[in-house]
This record gives C-alpha cells, sequence and structure tokens, in this order.
C-alpha cells in the first residue's frame, strides 16, 4: 500500500530558469479569473470644434454671404467667384444674384466696370472648360448690372475687347503653338457667346448678337485659310457647337454660308497636308451636317408612309434574283419588269413547289437514276437522331 501510495503522488518537475508559468493546484484550478480593466482613453474630439472641411474645399460661401468687407480689392473679390464657379459651376443659379448685387454696389467706374470685363475675358479664355459658364455670366451681367457710363455698357465693353482679339485673327491663326492656342480658345469663347448672349429688343423680342455671327465666319475662314491640324480641330468644334443655328439664320436671310463651308471642307480634305485622324473629324462633320446636325423631326403619325415621305419604306420589303442572279427590290426602278420576268420564268416549273418537292408524280429520268437507299452508316445515324427526338418530344 505503501508503494501503491508513493506512485500516485505527483511528480514535481526539478525548477528550471525556463519556467515561468507558476504552478496551479487545486484551489487555483477552481478560483475565478480574474478580469482586466483596460485603461480609459480620454477623447480629444469636442462638440465645440469649428467645422470640418476636406482638403480642396473652397471655403467661398461663407465669406462670400459676407459680401464684399472680406476682400480688399474689387480684382480679389471678382476672381475668388470666378474661381469658384470652376471648381462648383453648379453653384450659378443660387449665386449670381448675390453676386450682380454685390458688384452693383461696388462697380461705379468706368475702369472698374473695364477691370470686370477683363477679368472675366481673361477666366474664360484661359482656364479650360470656363467657355460655357463664362458666357453665361455675361449674359446675366449684362442685364442685371445697372453701370452705363458713356463709354458703354458691360456688353458693350465685352464686344469691344473681343474685336481687339477678332482684328489680329490672322495673324493668330498663322502664329505659334502658343499663339494658336490662345486663339482657339477666344473662338469658341465666342461661340459660346454667340449662343448665350440675348439681345431684348424694344419690343421684348429676345435674338442673337448679329455682330458676332458675321465675326464667327470670319473666324472660320481664317482657321481654313491655314489649315494645320489645330486650327482644324477649332473648326470642328466651332462648327458642332454653332452650326446648326448659324445655318438657320443662314437660311433665313437666303444665304448659302454653311454651304460655302461645307465646300472648304471638302476641299481641304483633298488638299490640306494634315493628318488622317483630322481628315475623319472633318468628314464627320460633313456626315453630321447631311443629317441636319443631328436634329431629328418627328413626322406626323396621320401622314400614311410612302416612299417619298419615309426613307425606311422599302427596308421590310423582300428581296429577288433575276435570271442572272443579281438582286432587285420594290425599290429598283425596274421592280415591276424584273418580278414580271421573274413570274414568267416560274411558269416553266408547274410542277414544284417552292421547296422543289414534285407534285405530278411524273418521272423523271434523272431523278430516276438517282439511288433512294442511304448509307447503312447515314441510315444508322438517321434512325439514332429519330429517336433521340422522339425521347426529348415525350420528356
Amino acid at each position: 500500500c505503501k508503494v501503491a501510495a508513493k506512485q500516485t503522488r505527483p511528480l514535481r518537475a526539478p525548477p528550471s530558469s525556463q519556467d515561468k508559468i507558476p504552478q496551479q493546484n487545486s484551489e487555483s484550478a477552481m478560483a475565478k479569473p480574474q478580469v482586466v480593466v483596460a485603461p480609459v482613453l480620454m477623447s480629444k474630439l469636442s462638440a465645440n470644434a469649428p467645422e470640418f472641411y476636406p482638403s480642396g474645399y473652397s471655403a467661398y460661401t461663407e465669406s462670400y454671404e459676407d459680401g464684399c468687407e472680406d476682400y480688399p480689392t474689387l480684382s480679389d473679390y471678382v476672381q475668388e467667384f470666378l474661381n469658384h464657379l470652376t471648381e462648383q459651376p453648379g453653384s450659378f443659379e443660387t449665386e449670381i444674384e448675390q453676386f450682380s448685387e454685390t458688384l452693383n454696389g461696388w462697380v461705379t467706374t468706368d475702369d472698374a466696370l473695364q477691370e470686370l470685363v477683363e477679368l472675366i475675358y481673361q477666366q474664360a479664355t484661359s482656364i479650360p472648360n470656363f467657355s460655357y459658364m463664362g458666357a453665361r455670366l455675361c449674359n446675366y451681367l449684362s442685364h442685371h448690372l445697372t453701370i452705363s457710363p458713356q463709354s458703354g455698357n458691360f456688353r458693350q465693353l465685352l464686344l469691344q475687347r473681343c474685336r481687339t482679339e477678332y482684328e489680329v485673327k490672322d495673324q493668330a491663326a498663322k502664329g505659334d503653338e502658343v499663339t494658336r492656342k490662345r486663339f482657339h480658345a477666344f473662338v469658341l469663347f465666342l461661340g459660346e457667346l454667340y449662343l448665350n448672349l440675348e439681345i431684348k429688343g424694344t419690343n421684348g423680342q429676345v435674338t442673337r448678337a448679329d455682330i458676332l455671327q458675321v465675326g464667327l465666319r470670319e473666324l472660320l475662314n481664317a482657321l481654313f485659310s491655314n489649315p494645320v491640324d489645330d486650327n482644324l480641330i477649332c473648326a470642328v468644334k466651332l462648327l458642332k457647337l454653332t452650326g446648326s443655328v448659324l445655318e438657320d439664320a443662314w437660311k433665313e436671310k437666303l444665304k448659302t454660308d454653311m454651304q460655302e463651308i461645307i465646300q472648304r471642307i471638302e476641299n481641304v480634305v483633298l488638299d490640306a497636308n494634315c493628318s488622317r485622324d483630322v481628315k475623319q473629324m472633318l468628314l464627320k462633320l460633313v456626315e453630321l451636317r447631311s443629317s441636319n446636325w443631328g436634329r431629328v423631326h418627328a413626322t406626323s403619325t396621320y401622314r400614311e408612309a410612302t416612299p417619298e415621305n419615309d426613307p425606311n419604306y422599302f427596308m421590310n420589303e423582300p428581296t429577288f434574283y433575276t435570271s442572272d442572279g443579281v438582286p432587285f427590290t420594290a425599290a429598283d426602278p425596274d421592280y415591276q419588269e424584273k418580278y414580271q420576268e421573274l413570274l414568267e420564268r416560274e411558269d416553266f416549273f408547274p410542277d414544284y413547289e417552292e421547296n422543289g418537292t414534285d407534285l405530278s408524280g411524273a418521272g423523271d429520268p434523272y431523278l430516276d437514276d438517282i439511288d433512294d437507299e442511304m448509307d447503312p452508316e447515314i441510315e444508322e445515324a438517321y434512325e439514332k437522331f429519330c429517336l433521340e427526338s422522339e425521347h426529348k418530344r415525350k420528356q
């Protein structure tokens, strides 16, 4: 018994320097686990912290609502607003009225008005994609700025500024790459002005500036007279932008200016040493104009479709073939004659349907010589096909 007791006593390993885990007895095994409480971290967030703005966000709106008191000069105020419109063009509708009211209290001299025109012109011709927004801004200010000095109102000074650039068009179109790039920006801005600048007549009617229409025609002449790639690309952009409106205006005056422009484009494609891609752009422009600049006019629903008023009239008509294998449809001028010939040709085969089935039962010397028996391999495959088809049908 002593020996047995001695064997049942737990053996203890000799102490080791690596043994860092304390020995657990039965009491420690039954003890409750200790809960470790993590230290509480103090937050640096505060309900009174200033409002957060993401990087790149313009805080212009806040200072804008306070008016122009925070800006030392008119130039700073206007430039800040122009930059704001460039970054956030969707704010135009909500902020343009306040901007105009502020300008009416600040722009009170000829020099201030001249400075305002120059700032907007520079922004519209130097910042990509601002030409449209600049034209809208010019149109709004031309109707809402109250100052009208002897030197001219806002619209008149704007057109005078554009005329300064317009007068050097021939030299600019022949200039270096930087000069041409600045000239192209002016051309596209003038196109946007033509579309957006509204002139109200004495009777309340709204028209476009005829002087801009004449100017665009001459600018196109300058571009086509120097048919390098970037000049031609600029001309294509201008015509895509204003072509439909220009042609409608010229047609009202019984002018053929657009046809002359298209003829000039075709001559450039044939003669100019421009790149293949630019020639393709010019041809696409001619195609666009031939489709009425992509405008679709809905046809009246009550009008019966005829070959004269519906270009798709013959689209679903069947195609026939003459005895020589030449196809023809109902759109062919000789349709009746060719179709009658086809009917007469079918009279030579009265005993056959269109699929060649013999209806007379009469023997044919050539067909009688054909062996009706199938090759064993083909016959086996055919029977297998029939069985599989029957099986699928029952399923």
